[in-house]
């Protein structure tokens, strides 16, 4: 559970919104989203024992460049 330990990607995105000045205020809304998701998350975990399916299945995928 990446998510107690802060080192999932919920976080990581969070991070870089906080590192990067150029974001600033446009990123604000994909940050409230973040710790929208983590919230749910953390409630998920405390009534199930487990992380979210979402979060348990994901998994890493190649992304083709837009043509």
């Amino acid at each position: 559970m990446a998510v107690l330990n802060d080192l999932d990607r919920f976080h990581l995105v969070c991070d870089v919104i906080d590192r990067v000045p150029q974001l600033g205020a446009k990123a604000g809304y994909v940050k409230q989203t973040m710790r929208d998701k983590l919230i749910e998350h953390k409630q998920y975990i405390t009534k199930h024992g487990e992380d979210m399916p979402e979060i348990r299945n994901w998994k890493w995928t190649e992304q083709q460049p837009p043509v």
